[in-house]
């Protein structure tokens, strides 16, 4: 039984990851031949860093992720405190209602989210809306900010309620409260959120595709364009480095994630 479990489970494993270990290998292939194996070079890697149009599109991804990760960190970690302190009635309508982005296929979001963008820029004649790169923040704003809320409520509930008002009764003023109580409680899912916004900016594509404007086409609009006449080597030594960037973030969250517990375990401990 144990055999068939793990036999089950490397199966898995083998099909999540072969496909990206043999992006990594052609990589480092000499031939532009994605199934013929010509030697080893680097000449992908230097290549890459002197095509503008990669660069380019690469520069509007970390830029659209790393500032809409921010934001819908904010937006998040405080809609999700007002939702956790509301009553059950409102409070389960607002959850329901947050997850239906969640569960909204991507293309009925981006198709909607142009059609908002089209109505604003030229029914209304509010020009900010025309399709850039402000655009295109604000669609992953809206459709990473649920993910943040629903990684933060698990933390209010194991939260202790009385905690917020025993910091009052002790002269704190509700903004101290918040920030020097209430949030190192919850920093877990906070920073959890900010990851799951960050990756879920970079691996979106359908969105992108119909909120960008000409000159903020993301990485992921770029390639999908690309595979139209042929991918690029360049884009599996992109791929491989993206890979091995966030493969080192989340190792780095699972440690401190794991000291995180080692502390709070001897806290409990000694007390």
């Amino acid at each position: 039984m144990k055999f068939l479990q793990r036999f089950y489970m490397g199966l898995i494993f083998f099909f999540l990851y072969a496909p990206i270990l043999i992006l990594m290998v052609f990589s480092f292939n000499d031939s532009k031949n994605r199934s013929v194996w010509d030697g080893f070079t680097l000449r992908w890697y230097e290549e890459l860093f002197h095509d503008e149009q990669i660069l380019q599109a690469l520069l509007v991804t970390l830029s659209v992720a790393v500032l809409s990760a921010l934001i819908s960190t904010v937006l998040g970690t405080a809609a999700a405190i007002g939702i956790h302190n509301m009553k059950k009635g409102p409070r389960t309508t607002y959850l329901t209602v947050n997850n239906i982005p969640v569960m909204n296929p991507d293309i009925i979001t981006g198709v909607s989210m142009l059609l908002l963008f089209v109505f604003l820029s030229q029914t209304m004649r509010l020009g900010i809306f025309q399709l850039s790169f402000f655009t295109l923040l604000l669609a992953h704003v809206t459709f990473n900010t649920p993910y943040v809320i629903l990684s933060v409520m698990p933390k209010l509930r194991q939260m202790d309620p009385n905690i917020y008002e025993a910091a009052l009764d002790l002269g704190a003023k509700p903004r101290t409260a918040i920030t020097k109580v209430v949030l190192p409680q919850i920093m877990p899912g906070v920073v959890t959120g900010g990851i799951m916004a960050f990756t879920m900016s970079l691996d979106d594509v359908v969105v992108s595709y119909f909120t960008s404007g000409s000159t903020s086409q993301t990485l992921g609009a770029y390639i999908f364009a690309m595979t139209k006449k042929q991918v690029s080597p360049e884009i599996n030594a992109l791929s491989t480095i993206m890979f091995l960037v966030i493969f080192l973030l989340l190792v780095v969250v699972n440690i401190r994630q794991e000291k995180d517990k080692q502390r709070q375990a001897r806290m409990r401990k000694r007390y």
